[in-house]
């Protein structure tokens, strides 16, 4: 009886075990392995997976291994949530990498909020998604500055004056960057002519693009993710629409490719960074990738990888991997020598950095400029 008595409290003890003092570091990530838009968890996954592995043949965080728990959330908020509640009241894990995209991670982030969790996204663009709470930090751009990024090249690099929307109604991603991009460039001096949208998850966009093709836009800006994109630009093109089709990091899929083929030639989307970059941070992650999954990584890889970096070099400056310690050094990131470009969070726990802007041209995206904050 007493044995039996003693058991049942050591288990229950062994059950609430601070995660500071576990035997390893349980890092959740929640990502979409699965559904419409897996390539980004796959991405993101491989990029994050890479970091921990380089992290643990250093030795680890203050001695102790990383053990990295990843859940799919099928890209579904609902599922987000449910895997995101999953990571921090069972397998009690001191941070949270993810989501990719916006509504996800906009359905986390109040989980991880309240259960005083560090939440680190690695591409999720939206601005609401930090507002959350002082947990929750991202190591991308915001949309205000890659609307203004799009914004800007329309006007001056192609001359544009008058522009197209063409908006994904369910995605706050889309909707968002659309506002964005449409402030930025009638404050440049450009018209919108026409705002048109569409669900994802719709496959035929001819009704829109015929009323785009009506106001004969000098570009149309399409703000979001592969999955459709190349769609319309199938569609877009046998309409016999020739302006140039512009985007954002959404487009960024070797899928896109597969789906839109060479419809999308005279196409340009601003993304986190450019294979074509020669500096030896780019160029030495690109060797490690394909050295580990035989290919090249995008930018979801890359940005995944800087977001494991950014939280393995905060954790280590902590004293006792506290969760109120590690949220503080993540805050003090300043010129962190990140892939993507060199990170400092600012105070609303989102990152200062650059973006570039790539053509699709041919199967590839060949680099165009870079346009800093």
């Amino acid at each position: 009886m007493f044995f039996a008595s003693r058991l049942s409290i050591l288990c229950a003890v062994a059950m609430t075990v601070s995660p500071v003092f576990a035997s390893t570091i349980k890092i959740g990530e929640v990502g979409s392995m699965s559904g419409s838009e897996a390539t980004f968890g796959l991405s993101t996954h491989e990029g994050i997976s890479l970091a921990v592995k380089e992290q643990n043949a250093k030795g680890g965080i203050k001695g102790k291994k990383i053990e990295l728990i990843n859940l799919d959330n099928q890209g579904k908020p609902e599922e987000a949530a449910v895997a995101t509640t999953k990571l921090v009241t069972q397998d009690k894990v001191m941070a949270i990498l993810g989501e990719v995209a916006s509504s996800r991670s906009m359905a986390m982030a109040p989980i991880a909020q309240q259960n005083k969790v560090p939440m680190i996204s690695p591409s999720s663009t939206n601005p609401k998604v930090t507002e959350i709470g002082n947990y929750i930090f991202r190591v991308c751009f915001i949309d205000p500055f890659q609307g203004k990024v799009m914004a800007k090249f329309a006007a001056e690099q192609l001359k544009a004056k008058r522009v197209a929307i063409l908006r994904d109604v369910k995605s706050d991603y889309s909707v968002g960057l659309s506002n964005f991009f449409t402030e930025a460039f009638k404050q440049s001096g450009g018209e919108i002519v026409v705002d048109q949208s569409y669900s994802s998850g719709e496959v035929d966009f001819n009704s829109q693009l015929t009323s785009i093709r009506a106001k004969k836009p000098d570009a149309i800006f399409i703000p979001g993710y592969y999955t459709e994109v190349g769609l319309i630009a199938k569609q877009a093109r046998k309409l016999g629409i020739k302006a140039p089709l512009l985007g954002g990091d959404g487009w960024d899929s070797t899928k896109l490719f597969e789906i839109g083929g060479k419809s999308l030639n005279n196409s340009y989307f601003s993304n986190h960074y450019s294979q074509e970059d020669q500096a030896p941070s780019v160029q030495n992650f690109i060797k490690s990738y394909k050295s580990e999954y035989n290919k090249v990584p995008d930018g979801l890889a890359a940005m995944g990888y800087d977001a494991a970096k950014v939280l393995f070099a905060a954790m280590e400056k902590t004293k006792s991997l506290a969760s109120t310690e590690i949220r503080d050094a993540i805050a003090q990131t300043k010129d962190f020598p990140a892939v993507t470009g060199n990170i400092t969070i600012d105070a609303k726990r989102n990152a200062s950095k650059p973006a570039v802007v790539l053509e699709v041209k041919d199967g590839k995206f060949l680099y165009k400029s870079t346009v800093n904050p």
